[in-house]
């Protein structure tokens, strides 16, 4: 079986610091070739990988501003279907571009929807000659037709199991108003709990305006990008990880390697959270400030070590591997 994993070029796979697209990518790389796959990884190609890489830019282009990212995404989805007719089948984690030259594409096209936009990008998908998988059944959306969801896994080795945790509340992702940065200080004022916040500042004025002011070094700490060798070290010593979404998330990457730390999550009930967290076991859905306080006073009740077991039986790297080994054998027979 040959297969040509199309990666995204923001950033380097896997990635330093940001990056939950190509980390995907880069773990179901390294799952396939473990598993005596034949993988070529389009991507950048300062990316880390024992498959075969391929690409046309050096960096990604969230990493060097003298790179421009639409150009340069068209050049790359342009060199990998040139070499598709080398392929039994090409996985696409690059979203609606190659779709619109899905039709030059000289091998079946599987694309990985990590997370459906907006309805604007409906026509790349509706004449697209591509199967799709989502990531969560409720990011779906309901005018395509799926072959399955496969949610993520996680790489389990990085993400020790702490059984005591602590007493901070973690906040874990881009500072962005979906993500609920604003909120999730509210939500620790209000629990006489410290904040660590940890995240690419991805919105600036919505950081200097909301954010930067509660920052104190003391009761609310900012600890910028956290790359993987600090991950599971930060959120294992959590009580908490928070993440008080306003938008409709289609899955959580942080939430999963929260609750394999054997740190429960206390999530907003919107869009994949009611999926990804086991009520009661892995963490506890709110609707409300108040509702998430109240899940935050009663955190201990949850216990870490099925918390830690939970996740990883759901959310493993391997058991992803497994659903696309699966989907790939189906779409070339």
């Amino acid at each position: 079986m040959k297969i040509a994993l199309l990666g995204p070029i923001a950033w380097r796979t896997p990635p330093r610091h940001y990056g939950p697209w190509e980390l995907i990518t880069g773990l179901l790389a390294e799952g396939l070739t473990a598993r005596g796959v034949d993988v070529t990884l389009f991507a950048t190609l300062d990316s880390v990988t024992k498959a075969a890489l391929d690409g046309v830019v050096q960096t990604g282009y969230e990493e060097d501003d003298r790179i421009d990212g639409r150009v340069w995404e068209a050049i790359h989805v342009s060199h990998a279907l040139a070499r598709s007719g080398e392929f039994d089948l090409v996985h696409n984690h690059l979203d609606w571009l190659p779709l619109a030259f899905s039709q030059h594409c000289a091998a079946p096209m599987l694309t990985t929807v990590h997370g459906f936009s907006g309805i604007n990008i409906l026509p790349a998908y509706e004449r697209s000659r591509s199967s799709f998988v989502s990531i969560s059944d409720a990011d779906r959306c309901q005018d395509l037709d799926y072959l399955a969801t496969v949610h993520h896994g996680v790489d389990l080795s990085g993400l020790p199991f702490h059984a005591d945790g602590g007493d901070d509340l973690i906040l874990f992702g881009r500072i962005h108003p979906d993500k609920g940065t604003d909120i999730a200080i509210e939500i620790a004022r209000r629990a006489g709990r410290r904040l660590v916040i940890c995240g690419i500042v991805q919105d600036r004025v919505y950081f200097a305006e909301h954010v930067e002011p509660a920052i104190d070094g003391d009761r609310v700490v900012y600890l910028g990008s956290v790359g993987p060798e600090e991950r599971g070290t930060i959120l294992g010593s959590g009580a908490a990880l928070l993440h008080p979404i306003r938008f409709a998330e289609p899955f959580g990457l942080s939430v999963v390697e929260s609750m394999a730390c054997g740190t429960p999550v206390v999530a907003y009930r919107k869009g994949s959270m009611p999926e990804v967290v086991d009520e009661g076991v892995t963490g506890r859905l709110a609707d409300s400030v108040d509702e998430a306080v109240a899940a935050v006073h009663g955190i201990a009740e949850i216990d870490r070590a099925a918390c830690s077991a939970r996740a990883r039986e759901r959310f493993s790297a391997e058991r992803m591997v497994d659903d696309y080994l699966a989907i790939y054998r189906k779409i070339i027979s």
